[in-house]
């Protein structure tokens, strides 16, 4: 039999080595979901849920690209990039989160993320993220590079900061964007995966933190400053 030539073999067939990536979310329905979806793709090393897991396990495993929320209860992920950045630099992160508010894709990018997606991203195109993240490119979902565009465009040096907003935890945060955008108290509890109790007293806070008095004033508040 006559040894086959590989001359004219199919670029295609020469499949990628699998990359080693890291999930952090402090949702572990999430994770599971994420992991399940990317199995067929890349080699999920370990995962955390908090940022003090999320520092050690990183640094134990050494994966190529780390899958990073925004938000979490002790520091979400701009905590985990600026503990590990100095330490692994060979370590590239592309935050993955619900939020799509211009200060935080502007804050992750800054502390040292090498892209920013939303969960509403298929799992073929995630994939295709994390390759791309760890080929050393940039990665935006396609209304976020704007963001980003416009900050380093036009005050490249100039911290990201509003007295108002930095009164607000992460998670208030997370329920005024979903709030403005018309989501009932439900739909919001669902999506943060907490209680219809607990939403209802992120929203007290927030009206009583920016003296407002309904969802419609904040609504029009989390709108001038593109958080919607």
């Amino acid at each position: 039999m006559a040894e086959q030539s590989t001359e004219h073999l199919d670029p295609a067939d020469a499949r990628p080595e699998r990359l080693r990536v890291f999930l952090v979310d402090d949702h572990a329905m999430f994770r599971a979901g994420v992991r399940a979806e990317l199995g067929a793709h890349v080699e999920v090393v370990g995962e955390a849920s908090t940022v003090t897991e999320a520092v050690t396990r990183i640094a134990a495993v050494g994966p190529d690209v780390v899958l990073l929320d925004v938000h979490m209860p002790d520091g979400g992920g701009r905590a985990v990039l600026e503990a590990m950045r100095r330490s692994h630099p060979q370590v590239k992160f592309l935050a993955l989160s619900v939020s799509d508010a211009a200060e935080d894709v502007i804050g992750l990018i800054r502390a040292g993320a090498r892209g920013y997606v939303t969960k509403t991203i298929s799992p073929d195109e995630l994939a295709a993220a994390i390759r791309r993240v760890a080929d050393g490119d940039a990665v935006f979902s396609p209304r976020l590079a704007g963001f980003v565009l416009d900050a380093f465009a036009a005050r490249p040096d100039a911290p990201v900061a509003d007295p108002e907003l930095d009164q607000l935890t992460n998670r208030e945060r997370e329920v005024l964007r979903l709030l403005a955008r018309g989501y009932a108290y439900k739909e919001i509890a669902k999506e943060l995966f907490i209680s219809i109790k607990t939403v209802e007293t992120h929203v007290s806070n927030v009206l009583r933190k920016l003296q407002m008095s309904n969802r419609y004033e904040l609504s029009r508040w989390a709108a001038d400053r593109r958080l919607v």
